[in-house]
């Protein structure tokens, strides 16, 4: 069933962060995976951070639970924050991005960000908030823009009977997006998908051709 399905509920550049995270479920008794999905080479043998990646991977149904459990865990955690915190210095129009885009921001600077806005007289309410994360999910849920770079490339090697026109031609008609609420839809247009569905046949046909022809070159 999809409603068992794991899906990335938050990522981290750091283990300790993701383990912190980990803990409160499991305090809390939600069920999670803590998956290491960090770059396994490293050219620059640097062992830098960005090219780490540590992600806490959920049930869909569980996804509103865990955010009201960080929801409530920040806003305890705000009443001992230093005034030193950089988001004192965030001017209200900064404030309300944070709150626009909550999905890219911790929780912690979501719940802080509201009440630096109510502390400066700002009317925050659960409307406002709910609203928000409404027109949000509508603006992660858009298709992304045209693939036709990626499209032209999956005809030519589909042609060339290349596995990475396969690749393309799957990855555009089946790629899907997890939102910040855990549902999951196509990340690309359905006119994109047509392509990548064309293109993952003729990358088919064209493989076991090109096979074929080489087999026979052989004989």
């Amino acid at each position: 069933m999809s409603e068992n399905i794991f899906l990335t509920f938050q990522k981290f550049n750091t283990k300790d962060e993701a383990v912190e995270l980990a803990d409160l479920l499991k305090a809390n008794s939600i069920d999670f995976l803590l998956e290491d999905a960090s770059t396994s080479f490293d050219p620059t043998f640097s062992n830098n951070e960005i090219n780490k990646e540590f992600r806490i991977n959920l049930k869909q149904i569980d996804f509103d639970k865990a955010d009201k459990l960080l929801i409530t865990t920040s806003t305890i955690e705000i009443n001992k924050i230093d005034k030193e915190y950089y988001l004192f210095q965030f001017s209200n129009e900064e404030l309300f991005e944070i709150l626009e885009k909550s999905d890219e921001w911790s929780k912690f600077d979501y719940v802080l960000a509201q009440k630096l806005l109510k502390e400066r007289g700002q009317d925050i309410n659960e409307n406002m908030l709910e609203s928000l994360k409404r027109q949000r999910i509508r603006e992660l849920a858009k298709p992304e823009e045209n693939q036709k770079g990626w499209i032209n490339a999956g005809y030519i090697f589909a042609v060339l009977g290349g596995l990475l026109g396969i690749f393309i031609g799957w990855h555009l008609n089946t790629h899907k997006k997890t939102l910040p609420n855990g549902n999951r839809v196509y990340a690309y247009s359905t006119n994109d998908r047509k392509h990548g569905k064309r293109i993952l046949n003729i990358g088919i046909i064209f493989f076991f051709i090109w096979t074929l022809v080489k087999v026979f070159s052989l004989m």
